[in-house]
């Protein structure tokens, strides 16, 4: 059936006193031969109903409503099966544009040409349906607090549940625990862990399988379709023995936490009376009275010294949440044993997070806990056995020393996840087994694997990916996530991270934590079920397509894919995982051979929206400036823009993008060959304290940039005509300004030499 475009032109919020109507009506139907076209006087409550009406009664099969800004309609605000596209005259013509000006008008109408122009070339979009089904059980792997949360919140959803546990036992440092610092009014008393009945919980439902003393050895496929190898962690049987396959459709990693080592940092391991928190932990949970590891003497005194050594530079220098909640509860586990024992807390900073400020003041109305602020310098032995700790800049002095019977560090966190430079290692040793010069370094090579095979931080997840066995992870070891938008969601797609192993959080954190992890899986295998994306683009229907015969096996896209979704054969050729695809169009941008697209984005439609603009001859001296703006900050920017009033340079014309790694640098050649000036190229911000929603495509971007240099000069064009930007979308006020600098930059070097030819 032929396709029948419709266009609703909102005359609402303005529009109609700001733009001719009836001139932007003759773009449609004269101009690009739209067969129907509409004025509502809303595209909003019943003008939106009206819209959807005459869509059913017309048999449109592709319509462009402009009226209100694209982010302003809901999810299913249109009839299923019509392709509909939208633009935001409001937010971007008529609120950051002066009314009735010949510029603003053809600003419009260009809008119109672009996007019905786009309608032309996209294809109804048709969900991935896999050939095998779509599994919806999840793997929780961790058996502490996090992975029995998160088992049991999915379990009560209505989902299969596997809790794969590395030890003999549930628990994990919650079992270990004497008890938990207060988290309910009035925040005084000291709670029981709860750990047994949330074990006995765990046993008691049907729909949880538990799996202890056993590790994941492989995890192969992608979200819907994991396959799942299990392996004997040594307890009891053969390290390394298969226990079971298991088919999955979503994974939570909830493996937790170990503490930090502080050696080198204060006189732990060389003087016995110097512990960490989670040893006398340990010594209090065994019962009887505290005492000296040196001796056995019942211990009368303890210098609790906050951070531990854990935060120097060359250790980690985060904070890890919970050691001084950990160290204020731990004084009262030694006030309560003796009346006349004294704790001391030294500290450079308390931190006790929200309501357990309450629990904080507790403690120090103790009169035997004494708080100081100040560094330990020193820890030494006395004559008599005990020890002395000598403290400087202090509150009440510039420098105090405190005899003490033993000495507590608080010891940080550290993630159980992958050792980031362990995986790397094996990687590039792989690759060197396959492809070394001579026999001898290809053996070498191989007992290297092998080697590094077992190392630990290599040994957690165990994926079958070519980016490598586990998850990507930050500075400080902790898998990576977006941490500003999703906090669950990995670089793999289907895999979540939480609790301890995500950052640094107490108990009651780490519950919501799983909960939030475990309606992360579950939202996972149902999109993936309609083949449909997950995160940032939830819901979205589309997906790659490869023209695999004009292949290079360049190995491009496999290598800047941010989600591992493609595997490649002997040749390079890639290989899709299409339910792991996240729908960014990163590697649409990198292939070369422009082989990749999508139905509804792909490099021949944005060249055809690019191409669509009426770009004015030099003589009327109206540049015209090309922006490709990330949809997800720097697009809804320019909204912020609008709403805010703020007045926009008329001669840019913004095609929002999906990811800027979806850029392809041919884009570019075709603005300057169709007469451009200028080309901005705005993305997220990247980096340590804000990041791309597809983490790597902005930072991707800038790396091309050098591909894009070339062929400006292959054209013989200055390098200034094309600008790249990073912008987070609170920073919205300087897109105006990004926009205006162009066009002083146009002035300057003068207009686009290929115009009008």
């Amino acid at each position: 059936m032929a396709d029948k475009i419709g266009v609703f032109i909102c005359i609402g919020y303005g529009i109609a006193e700001a733009l001719d109507i009836e001139a932007l009506c003759k773009v449609a139907t004269d101009d690009l031969d739209v067969p129907f076209c509409r004025t509502v006087e809303s595209c909003e409550g019943p003008g939106l109903q009206a819209i959807n009406e005459d869509i059913a009664n017309e048999g449109l099969t592709k319509v462009l409503v402009a009226g209100i800004s694209p982010r302003r309609y809901a999810q299913g605000a249109f009839a299923d099966g019509v392709i509909v596209e939208k633009v935001g005259l409001r937010e971007q013509v008529v609120w950051c544009q002066p009314p009735n000006e010949e510029d603003t008008q053809m600003l419009a109408e260009d809008y119109l040409r672009m996007y019905i122009t786009k309608l032309q070339k996209m294809e109804p979009l048709e969900p991935f349906q896999s050939e095998e089904p779509i599994d919806k059980s999840i793997l929780v792997v961790g058996g502490g607090i996090t992975g029995m949360t998160a088992a049991l919140e999915a379990a009560k959803a209505g989902y299969d549940v596997h809790l794969v546990e590395k030890t003999d036992k549930l628990g994990g440092w919650l079992a270990k625990q004497h008890k938990s610092v207060p988290t309910r009014p009035p925040y005084r008393e000291l709670e029981e862990t709860g750990v047994d009945a949330l074990v006995a919980e765990i046993e008691g439902n049907s729909r949880i399988n538990v799996y202890t003393s056993a590790t994941t050895s492989a995890i192969k496929g992608a979200p819907g379709l994991f396959d799942v190898t299990l392996a004997s962690s040594g307890n009891g049987k053969p390290a390394g023995e298969s226990l079971a396959t298991l088919r999955v459709g979503a994974i939570i990693q909830a493996t937790g936490w170990k503490p930090a080592d502080p050696r080198d940092h204060l006189p732990y391991g060389k003087l016995e009376d110097v512990v960490r928190n989670v040893d006398l932990e340990a010594m209090v949970k065994e019962g009887g009275p505290i005492t000296r590891p040196s001796d056995g003497r019942e211990v009368k005194s303890i210098a609790f010294i906050q951070c531990g050594g854990s935060r120097a530079k060359e250790l980690h220098s985060y904070c890890s949440s919970i050691c001084c909640l950990s160290s204020l509860k731990q004084a009262l586990y030694l006030r309560e044993s003796d009346e006349e024992a004294k704790a001391y807390i030294v500290y450079e900073f308390i931190r006790t997070p929200g309501q357990y400020e309450d629990f904080y003041r507790r403690v120090q109305e103790d009169p035997g806990v004494f708080l100081t602020k100040g560094e330990v310098t020193d820890v030494t032995r006395d004559e008599d056995g005990g020890l002395v700790v000598t403290v400087r800049n202090t509150m009440p002095g510039d420098h105090v020393q405190v005899k003490v019977d033993m000495v507590v560090l608080a010891a940080g966190m550290v993630p159980n996840a992958a050792d980031g430079e362990a995986i790397r290692a094996l990687e590039d040793a792989k690759i060197k087994a396959k492809v070394g010069e001579t026999e001898a370094q290809r053996a070498q090579a191989a007992e290297k694997v092998e080697e590094l095979k077992h190392h630990e931080g290599t040994e957690i997840l165990n994926l079958h990916y070519r980016q490598g066995p586990d998850l990507p992870n930050l500075q400080h070891g902790f898998p990576d996530s977006h941490f500003i938008c999703f906090p669950y969601e990995s670089r793999r797609t289907g895999i979540y991270a939480a609790g301890c192993v995500r950052q640094p959080m107490d108990g009651l954190a780490s519950r919501e934590d799983a909960a939030g992890a475990a309606l992360k899986a579950i939202h996972c295998v149902e999109l993936t079920s309609r083949g449909e994306a997950v995160h940032p683009r939830a819901g979205d229907k589309s997906y790659p397509d490869f023209f695999l015969q004009r292949c290079t096996q360049c190995k491009r896209c496999t290598e800047e894919c941010p989600f591992g979704v493609l595997n490649e054969d002997m040749k390079g050729t890639p290989l899709l995982w299409a339910t792991r695809c996240r729908r960014c169009g990163v590697c649409m941008g990198a292939c070369p051979e422009r082989i990749v697209s999508l139905k509804d984005y792909s490099v021949e439609i944005v060249a055809s929206m690019i191409k669509a603009v009426e770009v004015p001859d030099e003589i009327e001296e109206k540049p015209r400036i090309l922006a490709l703006l990330c949809e997800n900050d720097a697009f809804p920017a320019l909204d912020l823009v609008g709403q805010h009033r703020l007045r926009c340079n008329p001669y840019v014309r913004v095609i929002p993008v999906r990811c800027l790694g979806s850029l392809n640098p041919v884009w570019v050649s075709e603005a300057l060959s169709a007469g451009y000036d200028a080309v901005l190229l705005i993305g997220c911000k990247y980096g340590d304290d804000y990041q791309c929603h597809f983490i790597k495509g902005s930072e991707l971007a800038y790396t091309r940039s050098d591909n894009i240099r070339e062929k400006l000069e292959k054209m013989a064009m200055e390098s200034e005509r094309v600008e790249l930007h990073q912008l987070q979308i609170s920073d919205y006020d300087k897109l105006p300004e990004i926009f205006e600098n162009a066009a002083r930059v146009i002035e300057e070097i003068g207009m686009n030499p290929f115009k009008g030819m």
